[in-house]
């Protein structure tokens, strides 16, 4: 028996490859089993060329699991070892410390093909590795290798029938996890499900011909040819149904598919699948999953192709993505950013060609996709110069119109007086119905704009067409939406105005999640008696804060209180009416505050004139006395005038009855308050 030590130069070497190899220790089998399937390929790829002789006969890889004895034992029947390539493959790992080793192997192009590193992952879940190999070349002896995990190794001739590779894993106390027959089927089916050679798993004494000896199950746990590796024009359109099945038990059927199939520059097949996403997309991503020769690389491909694709399900599979120990070092690889910048490529003509061939099934469709390419156009800028003839704007008529379509549309109807093409949105036909209706009886046209990025589609489509605004219906007045030359008149005067504010702001709600600010607009007098409207680009940058959580930039804007305007129509009829009431039951008494304010504001201005060119120094006591009582005085007039007629809220109900209706319309009327109104509303109909 020969002995030695493996080639390293520090006695910490394997508590690094434990720790460090890899971020998730159960990749361990993928590499073991990867390297089982590489053996018998290049067997394959010898008996092509004449250097492997005879019977090759059914290439496969089993492995089998002791649960008692806590061992995992991966086996195949390839190219085998002889004992000079067991030195070279296996204990050559000659580096002068833990550092050279992991930033060696960072460049490392495939792990599969390349023994010894992806062998070594064994050590991450193993107390002790035994390995027994016969190369396939004639004469050759059988070779036992083991090693406790320690740089010191064994080597020995043994006896062993058939060529080929096992591996025996002595698992240690820290992962007895993997002595579970469910969990070691779970991490078959994640990472060797499309493995291109029969692997098998099970006792191999309770198997023959890849099925179980006495139950006929079908043991072997991959399918070798799956759907992208077969060419399209072999493929029906049922199986591609049938594989996104497979690969996503349950779901809702895809809406359609791109298969990928490229071998210049760089080699590429997968299948794409578009998922019905709707409006709930963050339950939708992170299903893309990656491969390397139908080795399972990841299903989280954030940072190696773009935000908006991991939307997409499906499988991406490429010889020249790395299967590399650091799933970071994937994100700057060359090959991945080109690979990248072709998918993006062809999921923008797909969708273009879709939209070309059948419009009519696209707009069905639009409802499902929109969300997708609203994402893309905002986060990829050459998949939104690729995507502007087919991005569909609906209105609330449920019809659609590209964007330069719609300009066409409106352009008669909605230009305001600066020549800016207004367009209307809705994004709640519940809540904002009655903001649509009335925008609707001036023959405008509204879009229904729902999805969570709406605000951000919104800031990248002004951006890129000039003069073109959007506007939410329901953040102004109808007669101010889309203003024009033609300028209203109010019938209030200002005076009128001041004595009505205080009670309407007396009939809002008091609380830190809302702020009102009351204001008299001219309006058209069949308008609504109240409006309320939200500032179009606070709520946007609110809007925007919710989608983008607290990295957003916009996220100070969503701890602010929600701003409403409340618009009180001065031409209305019932406004009339309500001021004409207060103004008979304390219209003398306001009088009378508004001469002692008068007064007082007089007498503080001719002060303020005698007073002007002195200083606050040498100002007399008496002058300041003089002051501090007017404007005192001031102070309190303007409060008792207040507070007499917000008393007035309890004897005219129509001012509650109009605030509470307005609430109501913008989904701001709830518990106490509504019921409030509901009561309120009963007592006045019985009247």
């Amino acid at each position: 028996m020969q002995t030695g030590k493996i080639g390293v130069t520090t006695e910490n070497i394997f508590p690094i490859i434990k720790k460090f190899l890899y971020s998730d220790h159960d990749i361990f089998l993928r590499e073991l089993v990867s390297n089982a399937v590489d053996a018998t390929q290049k067997l394959k790829t010898l008996s092509s060329i004449g250097e492997a002789k005879g019977d090759l006969g059914e290439l496969k890889v089993s492995i089998s699991l002791d649960e008692t004895a806590k061992t995992i034992t991966i086996k195949d029947n390839g190219i085998g070892m002889t004992k000079e390539e067991v030195e070279k493959y296996i204990n050559q790992i000659a580096f002068s410390g833990a550092e050279e080793f992991l930033e060696k192997y960072k460049d490392q192009n495939a792990i599969i093909g390349h023994f010894g590193l992806g062998f070594y992952s064994s050590f991450m879940v193993s107390k002790n590795v035994e390995i027994r190999t016969k190369s396939f070349k004639e004469d050759s002896k059988a070779i036992k290798w083991a090693c406790d995990g320690s740089p010191e190794y064994s080597i020995e001739e043994i006896e062993k029938a058939d060529r080929g590779t096992e591996i025996t894993l002595y698992l240690d106390a820290d992962s007895e996890e993997f002595a579970n027959k469910d969990r070691i089927k779970t991490l078959l089916d994640k990472y060797c499900r499309f493995l291109p050679i029969p692997i098998i798993f099970g006792k191999e004494e309770e198997w023959k011909d890849g099925k179980n000896v006495e139950t006929e199950n079908d043991l072997v746990i991959n399918d070798t040819k799956p759907l992208w590796t077969i060419s399209p024009s072999e493929i029906k359109p049922e199986q591609y149904n049938e594989f996104y099945q497979k690969l996503y038990p349950m779901s809702e059927e895809s809406m359609f598919h791109i298969h990928l199939n490229v071998d210049y520059p760089f080699n590429l097949t997968g299948i794409l699948y578009f998922p019905k996403i709707k409006n709930n997309f963050e339950i939708q991503k992170n299903k893309i999953q990656l491969y390397c020769n139908q080795v399972f690389v990841t299903d989280t491909v954030d940072g190696i192709v773009p935000e908006f694709l991991t939307l997409l399900h499906g499988v991406i599979d490429s010889p020249d993505i790395p299967l590399n120990v650091s799933r970071s070092y994937l994100q700057g690889d060359p090959n991945v950013k080109k690979i990248s910048s072709h998918i993006t490529k062809k999921v923008a003509d797909r969708l273009q060609e879709l939209f070309n061939s059948s419009r009519e099934d696209f707009e069905k469709k639009w409802d499902n996709l929109k969300l997708f390419i609203q994402y893309g156009v905002i986060s990829e800028e050459k998949f939104a110069d690729r995507s502007t003839g087919y991005i569909l704007l609906k209105n609330t008529k449920n019809e659609y119109y590209t964007i330069e379509e719609y300009k066409t549309k409106i352009t008669e109807n909605q230009t305001d007086k600066d020549g800016n093409l207004i367009c209307l949105y809705a994004n709640n036909m519940d809540q904002q119905n009655s903001f649509v209706a009335a925008a609707t009886a001036r023959g405008y046209d509204v879009l229904m704009m729902d999805s969570p990025l709406e605000s951000h589609f919104i800031g990248w489509a002004e951006s890129k067409n000039e003069k073109m605004k959007f506007v939410r219906v329901d953040s102004n007045s109808v007669d101010k939406l889309i203003e024009k030359d033609i300028k209203l008149t109010m019938s209030l005067s200002t005076s009128q105005q001041s004595m009505l504010t205080p009670l309407f702001a007396k009939a809002l709600p008091n609380n830190d999640k809302h702020n009102f600010d009351v204001t008299f607009e001219a309006m058209d007098e069949n308008s609504a008696p109240i409006i309320i409207t939200q500032n179009e680009m606070m709520r946007r940058m609110k809007d925007m804060a919710v989608v983008g959580g607290s990295n957003s930039p916009y996220s100070f804007y969503a701890s602010m209180p929600d701003g409403y305007n409340v618009m009180i129509n001065g031409n209305h009829s019932l406004v009339h009416d309500i001021y004409s009431d207060l103004d008979n039951r304390i219209g003398k008494e306001i009088e009378e505050y508004d001469n002692k304010i008068n007064q007082c504001t007089k007498k503080l201005k001719s002060l303020s004139e005698t007073i002007k060119d002195t200083k606050e120094e040498d100002l007399s006591q008496e002058e300041k006395d003089i002051r501090d009582t007017l404007t005192k005085d001031n102070a309190a007039n303007k409060q008792k005038k207040q507070q007499l007629i917000q008393k007035e809220i309890e004897n005219i109900s129509m001012v509650g009855q109009l605030v509470d209706l307005a609430l109501l319309s913008n989904g701001l009327l709830k518990g106490e308050a509504l019921t409030s109104f509901i009561n309120r509303s009963v007592d006045i109909l019985k009247k």
